[in-house]
């Protein structure tokens, strides 16, 4: 019974998986908006979500902008975990949507952007953002693959901060180490789409300069942060996404 139970767990997951996969494919219906609460600042650390311009074909997961992909599970869970875990004194009760070209987002020092493969921006959007990341703001990039998505992420950037270039880390960063010690940077992606990295991006190049952002590559951290509590994803992954999660957002804080 117990191999059985065993068995359709893991079925569960596979199915969940490949449905979630075939949504991300074959979804052809119309687009729409997410529900999102007006949040208005308080002073207290709050979980932002950065709003952009969804390109073509973002719309392809359940008809929501490309930047709302996971929005609210994955932050809702993730500041559980943050709460829980540090000193940050977080809400776990809400979290803030922020666009682009808003000043509201000068009062969020970090960012969450999903999807950054289908970021379109504006001359004024990337000035404003250049600045954000000029007065020390921080932007988490996640849930994105390989070609067009890296080079959409890449071209957008060099109009954000020209000149400057993501550059791959390795696991000897400080953001690694940030409040989890993270060993291997080996991490088993949601998708199982090939290897993944981690990049960020320094101040004129300099990697001895905090970073500015970091950029999963081929990789959807986030993902399992949205269903750990469904039971569809290993507790050792999700566990794992989450120390990633705290590592950034602790750097992130303090950097």
């Amino acid at each position: 019974m117990r191999l059985r139970v065993i068995g359709f767990s893991l079925a569960a997951a596979a199915l969940i998986v490949a449905t979630a996969e075939a949504q991300r494919r074959w979804y052809s219906g119309p687009a729409r908006e997410p529900d999102v609460p007006e949040v208005k600042y308080d002073g207290q650390v709050t979980f932002a979500r950065l709003k952009f311009t969804t390109g073509p074909g973002g719309y392809y997961f359940r008809g929501l902008p490309a930047w709302a992909h996971g929005y609210p599970r994955s932050e809702r869970n993730l500041v559980k975990i943050l709460k829980s875990v540090t000193s940050i004194d977080i809400h776990t009760d809400l979290s803030k949507v922020v666009a682009v070209g808003d000043p509201e987002l000068f009062k969020y020092p970090l960012v969450y952007a999903s999807e950054p493969g289908f970021l379109e921006m504006s001359d004024t959007e990337a000035a404003a953002l250049r600045a954000y990341l000029q007065k020390g703001g921080f932007i988490i990039f996640d849930d994105f693959r390989g070609g067009h998505d890296w080079e959409n992420f890449v071209d957008v950037m060099q109009r954000v901060l020209p000149g400057e270039r993501p550059v791959q880390l390795d696991v000897t960063h400080p953001i690694f180490h940030a409040f989890f010690e993270i060993e291997t940077l080996n991490f088993v992606q949601f998708y199982d789409r090939g290897q993944v990295g981690f990049y960020g991006m320094f101040e004129d190049n300099d990697p001895k300069k905090p970073l500015q952002l970091i950029a999963n590559f081929n990789n959807d951290v986030s993902e399992y942060w949205e269903y750990s509590d469904t039971g569809y994803t290993p507790i050792d992954l999700s566990n794992e996404a989450y120390k990633f999660g705290v590592n950034y957002f602790v750097y992130g804080m303090t950097h």
